[in-house]
């Protein structure tokens, strides 16, 4: 087998002669003893008709091509290309629906497919300008640096003897039975400080606990003496993330009697009734809140505003009317 290397220009030249002779690339790739799919590729290197296409022209985009850092290079050489990315991430599409769209819109053409990664690669390579920051801008997240991959991973340690969302009884899944809560930190100012969350499935109703601090035994007592206060068939299990601030958990359920089940990681739907309620509390504490700051008295006033808001899954009930008023018919 030949071994490949780069076409030369003296290929080049002969390729731009037996296109002008109206050769095809199969024909092209027998006479220069290459493969069908160099010459093809060749060809669509110039996003012209075979007809224009020129030698001299080719090897400057080759030799360019070259020099460029591989990920960046279909990007940066072909414009097309680069003008489908720029009009997709203006739609507020991710990088990786774009190279999926990518397949389905060009299902025939090579030279339009690439990685999520690679423009990922692309935008954060590119120098401090204008262009640089409206890209960045249209990325959900809109971090003006790239993380390391392997910060995607979950670092922050296993939690000893976990019981998986898995062996949850059946009835937390279904609502059908009061008492099984989510929980959650929302985080503050830099991570310097954070709010406890707590959220019953079935009644939506909300407990905010104050932290003085966000380490594990903090966490635990100040989230047992909240449940604590809960009638006992009110209080029954509790599922909670990964977050290295539930690693007491053991001490937890023997504190309060109540099961704790941990969620899969990076898989906040698990636990959406929480997810959506912090969403909630954004609207009166902020990103950029410093927790630290903010009175008891402040977070018991916000949490008896979000318990007495009318919910529409609760057929425009409040969760405090449902959660003292078991049984009461839920909406869907």
């Amino acid at each position: 087998m030949r071994e490949y290397y780069r076409l030369t220009f003296t290929e080049r030249e002969e390729v731009s002669r037996y296109v002008a002779a109206g050769l095809g690339c199969r024909v092209i790739a027998r006479k220069l003893e290459r493969a069908p799919s160099t010459i093809s590729r060749e060809l669509c290197r110039m996003e012209l008709p075979p007809m224009f296409y020129r030698a001299l022209t080719a090897q400057k985009l080759a030799t360019k091509a070259a020099c460029t850092p591989r990920r960046q290079q279909k990007l940066s050489v072909n414009a097309k290309l680069r003008a489908y990315v720029h009009e997709g991430l203006l739609r507020r599409w991710s990088p990786e629906q774009i190279a999926k769209r990518l397949i389905a819109s060009y299902p025939c053409n090579t030279t339009m497919r690439l990685s999520h990664e690679t423009i990922y690669t692309y935008l954060y390579v590119l120098p401090r300008g204008e262009l640089k920051r409206e890209l960045i801008r249209y990325l959900r997240h809109r971090r003006k640096k790239r993380r390391s991959r392997r910060a995607a991973h979950d670092r922050r340690g296993v939690i000893q003897n976990m019981v998986s969302i898995e062996e949850r009884p059946k009835e937390v899944e279904d609502r059908t039975v009061p008492g099984h809560w989510e929980g959650d930190l929302v985080m503050g100012r830099r991570h310097g400080s954070a709010l406890g969350t707590l959220v019953e499935r079935t009644t939506r109703s909300t407990i905010l606990v104050p932290l003085k601090t966000k380490d594990a035994p903090s966490v635990r007592r100040a989230f047992a003496r909240e449940m604590r206060t809960l009638p006992r068939q009110m209080a029954r299990s509790l599922t909670y993330d990964r977050g290295k601030e539930m690693t007491e958990h053991e001490l937890f359920t023997r504190d309060t009697q109540i099961q704790v089940f941990f969620a899969h990681p990076h898989s906040p739907w698990e636990r959406g009734t929480n997810e959506n309620t912090n969403g909630l509390i954004r609207q009166f504490f902020p990103k950029g809140t410093d927790f630290s700051k903010v009175s008891r008295r402040e977070i018991k006033c916000v949490q008896a505003l979000l318990n007495g808001r009318p919910r529409k899954v609760l057929n425009f009930r409040t969760p405090s009317e449902v959660f003292h008023n078991q049984p009461v018919a839920l909406g869907a």
